[in-house]
């Protein structure tokens, strides 16, 4: 074994924290293993102990993608209030002399080709570089995000207010204009060391010699053709998406949210979940289970206790499992009995999202549970939390048209009313079919990219061959 594995091209794989992150990346590693005979480490830095999540989900993975735990560091002197993207910045920064430890003896040892970051490690391009390693990124977000990576510093040039101030919207290359409140979280401040980091990964975007984006033509041909367009100092992308995490209901066995689904008529249910990181406050909370109540329509609801301080509270992890009873509507419970399943905290996402019973899928539209989505042709109802989700969501519903999208009052709460018309309007209504058939055509495509000769296959193709290129003979 440890023969083939020093004689394998070899790459090490950067994940910074997140879920949302680790996710799309196993995914790529383990085509790069199944489809070029790679070799893959994770190194993964951390700012606490390895979660359950991540050690559950790397254990599962074939013999020569291997990973390794960067000792967890410490956050003392970060102020209260501090944005999760600082955080994450932050815990690579400090995580680097361990990650060049951890490389030395991959360096000597293997036939190490490449470093590969996602959109929050780009300080690890220096110690790429000391090792003499291709710096690669994968984006584990849309072209159009990564668009506005690639525009951020000329665009911080150009404008001196907030971006959510400017009168016109912004004008991203390749992509729908879009308001300046709509982009990303950490672009919404910019006086907020969130920004500035967010900037100054922007910039070392370049030293990439080449970037890899979780995307394709058929989803969002004009901003990939926007991105492949040759400027100086831009790396070469290549879409290699959708790489999602595929469901077989037999790799799971008696999950209750399953076995209920196989009750339900097909196409009946619409299915309810904000992702591993995301929260609603309780006001929300209590709106969206009546609004779900008052649509007469079937659903399977992954509930998490709410929190009224910060859209994301679960990003690093832990929650408690069944304290969210006490904020749903009394009766909610028995008055959905049968028509309606809540679980607390987990679903097995991919399994349900490819159930013939499910045919909606109202999400926070994080880019994982949007391509999970697509490859199954579920369509969606946007409901956005954080991150860049918000421009996800614009995108969803006025440019690929899959998604319709619940608009909030004044006092910025979805009301029950608009939810209930909503998921009518998916479940039932003419506005559904529409967005149905689009999402069926979508599917279709993600099935032809990813075949044999499709043009992701082929991307990821011209990536792997780039890298074998550089192992000495």
């Amino acid at each position: 074994m440890e023969k083939t594995q020093t004689k394998m091209p070899h790459i090490a794989i950067v994940p910074t924290p997140g879920m949302g992150h680790l996710i799309p990346l196993i995914e790529f590693a383990k085509r790069l293993f199944h489809q070029h005979q790679f070799a893959v480490t994770f190194i993964i830095p951390n700012n606490g102990p390895p979660t359950e999540a991540q050690k559950s989900t790397l254990a599962s993975l074939p013999a020569s993608i291997n990973s390794i735990f960067l000792p967890p560091v410490t956050f003392d002197d970060n102020p209260e209030g501090t944005k999760i993207e600082t955080i994450i910045s932050l815990t690579l920064v400090r995580s680097l002399p361990s990650l060049r430890d951890a490389l030395k003896p991959l360096v000597a040892n293997t036939s190490l080709v490449s470093l590969v970051v996602d959109l929050f490690g780009t300080d690890a391009f220096d110690v790429a570089k000391e090792f003499n390693l291709s710096p690669f990124i994968f984006f584990p977000s849309t072209a159009m995000t990564l668009s506005l990576f690639l525009y951020l510093p000329t665009l911080d040039a150009l404008v001196t207010c907030e971006y959510r101030d400017l009168p016109e919207p912004v004008k991203i290359p390749g992509c729908i204009p879009i308001h300046g409140k709509y982009l990303l979280d950490p672009a919404q401040d910019r006086k907020n060391e969130a920004y500035k980091w967010l900037l100054h990964h922007s910039k070392r975007f370049k030293m990439a010699e080449g970037i890899m984006v979780n995307s394709f033509m058929g989803l969002e041909g004009e901003a990939i053709k926007a991105l492949q367009e040759a400027e100086p100092g831009k790396p070469p992308v290549y879409p290699v998406g959708p790489l999602v995490k595929m469901g077989s209901s037999s790799s799971i066995e008696n999950d209750e949210s399953l076995k209920w689904l196989d009750n339900q008529p097909r196409g009946s249910v619409l299915f309810v979940s904000f992702g591993s990181g995301g929260t609603l406050s309780s006001a929300q909370l209590k709106e969206l289970a009546l609004g779900l109540e008052m649509s007469e329509q079937r659903f399977l609801w992954v509930v998490r206790s709410p929190n009224d301080e910060v859209a994301n509270a679960t990003f690093f992890g832990i929650h408690s499992q069944n304290e969210f009873l006490k904020f749903l509507p009394e009766g909610f419970l028995e008055r959905t009995k049968g028509r309606g399943l809540v679980v607390p905290s987990w679903a097995p996402q991919a399994q349900v999202l490819s159930h013939g019973s499910t045919g909606g899928f109202l999400s926070h539209c994080g880019w994982n549970s949007v391509l999970e989505s697509v490859v199954n042709g579920v369509p969606l109802i946007a409901w956005p939390l954080y991150a860049e989700q918000k421009m996800n969501a614009v995108s969803l519903t006025e440019d690929i048209k899959v998604a319709l999208r619940p608009k909030a009052s004044e006092k910025g709460l979805i009301e029950k009313q608009e939810i209930a018309r909503v998921v009518k309007g998916l479940m039932e209504g003419e506005e559904g079919k529409s967005v149905r058939y689009r999402m069926k055509d979508l599917k279709e495509a993600a099935t032809v990219v990813l075949s044999e000769n499709g043009s992701s296959t082929k991307a990821l193709a011209e990536v792997a061959l780039k890298w074998k290129n550089k192992i000495p003979n």
